[in-house]
């Protein structure tokens, strides 16, 4: 068997002085100096790739809450589990978001902190007999609230948020982002789906309540959205599907109702991984018709603290 190999004598070179570069020392790291703040370690971070990504999106928030334009806020339910809640206040309390969408599971996690001062059980043991998500305060006054919110004409958030707010004993109620939304007088809404929430293995679980105020909710959504159009954002913070699915199908509604707006806003998702939906669905697909599309990865205690705390920043500056 014979071999062919290439003759490397006969390659052609270019001049480094003539290559475009992506990478030049204007763009690299800083290293700390004397000055301590936040504000000087966000400059010392190297402008390329994520870094440069969360200063877009710091940038682009901070405008956004001068130009008084929409921020919509949609949460998974594990950025509330790991402790989150307190710092969406601070930017509730700012007036920086005009709109929190939860999933059924964040909302769950929310409710539980307020009312009860803590959440998050362990779900391997409860399966083995059959106790998790069975806890009957949760079940319980979780599902009246929704019931009331359905006779009373109101959505799932409100329901909520209402029924806490009038709670005897509630001893989270600083951490809530349910609470702050009605204290602030902040549309919060909450998408849930059928089966996927602990509340529904109860036997005071009510279908139609649930589909009645959920559906209720979805509509405020599609009409908090055009607030986005020219300058506001849609964030996405640990939802891989609910949300970006409910996102896609407001957003259409949205863009029916007010000739094709909202366009060109601030499209962001904080996840812990990359998944498809919230990429096309968030990201990808609204934006196409103008605006800036962005994906920051990694564990939302770290990377969303960063984001939340670079927006107050320069906020407080002006």
């Amino acid at each position: 068997m014979s071999y062919r190999e290439a003759d490397l004598s006969r390659l052609k070179t270019v001049p480094v002085a003539g290559r475009h570069n992506k990478v030049e020392e204007s763009l690299l790291a800083k290293p700390p100096g004397r000055d301590q703040s936040f504000h000087a370690f966000l400059d010392s971070l190297p402008d390329i790739l994520a870094a440069r990504d969360l200063r877009i999106a710091i940038k682009h928030l901070a405008r956004a809450h001068d130009d008084d334009k929409g921020v919509v806020l949609m949460l998974g339910g594990h950025v509330i589990k790991v402790g989150l809640g307190p710092l969406i206040r601070e930017w509730i309390q700012h007036g920086i978001v005009t709109h929190v969408a939860m999933n059924g599971a964040a909302a769950i996690h929310d409710f539980e902190l307020a009312a009860f001062g803590g959440t998050s059980e362990d779900v391997a043991e409860g399966l083995a007999d059959g106790s998790f998500g069975m806890a009957d305060e949760t079940g319980t006054e979780m599902n009246a609230a929704i019931g009331a919110a359905a006779a009373a004409g109101q959505g799932m958030g409100e329901g909520l948020a209402r029924y806490l707010a009038a709670r005897a004993n509630t001893v989270g109620k600083d951490a809530s982002v349910l609470l702050s939304c009605l204290e602030h007088d902040v549309p919060v809404t909450v998408h849930p789906a059928v089966g996927a929430e602990i509340i529904h293995q109860h036997p005071s679980f009510d279908g139609a309540a649930l589909g009645d105020t959920a559906a209720r909710d979805f509509r405020r959504l599609a009409g908090s959205l055009p607030t986005m159009h020219q300058g506001g954002a849609v964030l996405n913070w640990g939802s891989a599907v609910v949300m970006p699915e409910v996102f896609l199908k407001a957003l259409t509604i949205a863009r029916n109702l007010e000739a094709g707006k909202p366009t060109h806003f601030l499209a962001a998702d904080f996840d812990m991984q990359r998944h498809y939906r919230p990429r096309m669905n968030v990201v990808q697909r609204p934006t196409e018709a103008g605006g800036i599309g962005i994906q920051i990865t990694g564990h939302h205690e770290l990377t969303i603290p960063l984001l939340v705390w670079g927006v107050l920043e320069v906020l407080g500056g002006k």
